[in-house]
């Protein structure tokens, strides 16, 4: 018979036993705390066993573009009338009037979510930094709450209902690479099983070909390309295993380019996809008509959100080009007349090559300023207007601070505003089309502002070797009918 402990070394042990217990509970919390299991849900409880899922994040430059692209996609959901959730995976940091406005004004739940460490960061160059956080994504599986789950991207836009995706199995997503499926929208079913199991792959450093979500998802499912494709059961019913989804449900906006319309016949033309250069996303307001589709954006984005934070903006940058204009009319030119000096053997080469180059600097600046002061995601009508009535300002000012003939100035804005009609035609047979009537008319205009460029320097030349009407600094200026013609 096995010897009794005496009473005091009992407790002693179950004294030790609780302290180890609550330990081992501790550090098990701290760890998942660090892993990224905590999270907690804002706005309504979940109403369907169904969600399409989004994630924003904050760290990159255009952060706001994107809060604004989330809330365009969600709202075409709306549209469509999809009969599910809509849930946003955002991280901790994210500003709380965006979580405000998305779960009161748009019906969003928000589930906050501490960032999921990216142990492949070495792997991002560059501009590709941008995706650190994409491994976010992950936390699709936890909405358990949820019988599937579609997660999509900020850049799409549903043109309709799409909700049979639901049917699809523990995993489905389109392939608009040859070679990799792309996770700009792909099904999943949720499970917690499955989500520490991508944690744990994330611990031993799983291949990852890119760096972000899709080269790891694509480490996770590597034989997706041999799977079936998905037709969704006609009695409702949901399938089970891996399938690949139409590329219907992942439409390239490249595709559209290339016919002007969409011509898709692999499966329903349900879901735009803007997979392009960060700068040329749809919601921003220069993408069109370089990018027709982005007025097909900002349609959506007028419908739903209207531009009301831009407004006051926009109004303030019309003032002040407003009073650019009327200065430059009212005061008499005589910046660049403190810049020479009545003898010629002041009058050196550096100097006027000095004058030149500030001259062409000017010009430039005119052209650059008022497309970084005008918001981003302003509507493309809005934002070309003001970009146009603001280089016309500054080129106004660059005429009279260096006696410029104003056609050769203007001949650079002109040219824009041709381009613009040039590119917002609607009426060309296909974008091959396009292409070459712009091609054309850069290759025929070309000559014209090189010419204006010369003319430019020339007057230029003119006007310092002009000694008489440039005097030095702290004499009278004359009245001359020279300096009356502008």
């Amino acid at each position: 018979m096995a010897a009794r402990l005496p009473p005091a070394s009992e407790r002693r042990l179950a004294a030790v036993l609780v302290l180890l217990l609550l330990v081992a509970v501790t550090a098990a919390a701290a760890a998942g705390e660090r892993r990224g299991l905590s999270t907690r849900v804002e706005g309504p409880a979940a109403r369907h066993r169904h969600a399409y899922a989004a994630m924003m994040y904050m760290g990159t430059p255009r952060d706001y573009e994107f809060y604004v692209a989330v809330r365009v996609m969600m709202r075409s959901l709306t549209r469509v009338r999809a009969d599910a959730d809509r849930v946003l995976i955002a991280s901790a940091d994210v500003p709380r009037d965006w979580v405000r406005a998305m779960t009161e004004e748009d019906g969003m739940r928000v589930v906050i979510v501490e960032n999921l460490r990216n142990p492949y960061e070495s792997n991002l160059g560059g501009i590709n930094r941008r995706f650190k956080l994409t491994l976010n994504k992950l936390y699709a599986w936890t909405l358990v709450d949820y019988e599937r789950v579609v997660m999509i991207d900020s850049d799409n836009i549903f043109l309709q209902n799409t909700d049979e995706l639901f049917q699809c199995g523990q995993f489905c997503a389109v392939f608009i690479n040859p070679c990799y499926f792309h996770t700009g929208l792909f099904v999943l079913q949720p499970s917690m099983d499955v989500f520490k199991g991508m944690l744990h792959d994330l611990d031993i450093g799983r291949e990852n070909s890119d760096g972000a979500d899709q080269g790891f998802l694509v480490g996770c499912y590597p034989d997706l390309l041999d799977k079936p494709i998905f037709h969704p059961p006609e009695n409702g019913t949901k399938l089970n295993g891996t399938y690949r989804l139409p590329l219907g449900y992942q439409m390239d906006a490249s595709y559209y380019y290339l016919k002007l319309h969409w011509h898709v016949p692999c499966g329903p033309n349900s879901v735009i996809t803007f997979p392009s250069a960060p700068w040329f996303k749809p919601w921003y307001w220069w993408s069109w008509p370089i990018l027709p589709l982005g007025l097909s954006w900002h349609k959506q984005r007028w419908d739903d959100l209207g531009y009301a934070a831009e407004i006051p903006v926009l109004l303030m940058e019309i003032l002040m080009y407003i009073v650019i204009i009327a200065i430059t009319r009212l005061a008499r030119p005589g910046m660049t007349k403190l810049c020479y000096n009545r003898r010629p053997e002041k009058q050196n080469a550096l100097v006027q090559s000095l004058i030149k180059m500030a001259a062409i600097v000017a010009m430039v600046a005119a052209y650059s300023i008022p497309f970084f002061v005008i918001p981003r995601t302003v509507h493309p009508i809005m934002g070309w207007s003001i970009y146009l009535f603001g280089a016309l300002a500054l080129s106004v000012l660059v005429i009279n601070v260096f006696l410029l003939p104003p056609l050769d100035v203007l001949t650079t804005w002109l040219a824009v505003v041709s381009m613009l009609f040039v590119m917002a035609f609607p009426w060309y047979r296909d974008g091959i089309v396009r292409v070459l009537a712009i091609f054309g008319y850069a290759f025929c205009s070309a000559p014209f502002l090189w010419a204006s460029l010369l003319r430019m320097m020339d007057s230029l030349q003119t006007m310092l070797e002009r000694d008489p009407f440039f005097p030095r600094l702290g004499e009278p200026t004359q009245d001359t009918e020279f300096s009356k013609l502008y």
